[in-house]
């Protein structure tokens, strides 16, 4: 079978609610990576793959590690895998690299796969709007504040950080009024008259979304796996949402 197709998913928010939930969340991943290695040529995770994570220089979070295992035996067979930093994993540094041999992504993406150019991104601190967001997050990629939470011990620190991050999930998981409404569409218009391209792939929404930007473009958002378990493929130039059905 030839190896051809493009994954794109975001938002597992592994380790949250809790640690049952959770294995029940990364057991249900790990198949859908195993159905689809047979025909995948790159995986692309666009963000918030994990509830919370922070690289000590000698500590990571414990835990997933079958999701983890199998993002390295993806790589190790030849699969790309891309992981794009969320705003609940944005302290993502290079152990995933070393360890997994991913990709990681701080900032947006622009590829060209199968003749189409796809613009990809997590989508947290894009458009306009959400300017208390966007100013906290350049406090947190600071080095300064970054120094600063790896001086407290781990059990703190994890505590502190999870009891943020509930906060912070939910402020991104509104309901779709319209598209209007929708920042990141907003985001996606204004991009397409700057530097047209053909898909926009986004999470953070917690919404599956897929809505036509113009005559060229669609901004695809691939939802979450709290409540959707959605993802998006490219197969032949078209990129389309589909459901996980275990």
């Amino acid at each position: 079978m030839t190896k051809d197709k493009i994954y794109f998913a975001s938002d597992f928010h592994l380790g949250s609610p809790n640690l049952k939930d959770s294995h029940k969340r990364e057991k249900l991943i790990v198949s859908w990576l195993n159905n689809i290695e047979k025909d995948a040529k790159a995986v692309y995770l666009v963000g918030d793959v994990f509830d919370f994570w922070f690289e000590y220089k000698k500590v990571i979070p414990k835990g997933f590690v079958r999701f983890l295992g199998k993002l390295a035996e993806l790589s190790d067979s030849g699969i790309a895998v891309h992981l794009f930093v969320g705003n609940h994993d944005i302290w993502m540094k290079d152990y995933l690299e070393k360890e997994a041999g991913l990709t990681i992504h701080h900032k947006p993406t622009i590829i060209k796969k199968q003749n189409k150019k796809i613009f990809i991104a997590h989508g947290d601190g894009l458009g306009d709007g959400d300017y208390f967001y966007k100013f906290l997050r350049k406090i947190f990629t600071s080095k300064i504040c970054q120094w600063a939470f790896a001086r407290m011990h781990p059990n703190f620190a994890f505590l502190l950080a999870h009891t943020w991050s509930k906060g912070s999930r939910k402020s991104g998981e509104a309901n779709f009024i319209s598209k209007e409404k929708e920042i990141l569409y907003g985001y996606c218009k204004e991009q397409q008259s700057i530097n047209p391209v053909d898909y926009y792939v986004f999470g953070h929404r917690h919404f599956p979304l897929e809505l036509k930007v113009d005559e060229k473009a669609t901004y695809i958002n691939t939802g979450d796996w709290l409540q959707h378990y959605t993802y998006a493929v490219l197969e032949n130039g078209k990129l389309e949402l589909n459901t996980y059905n275990k």
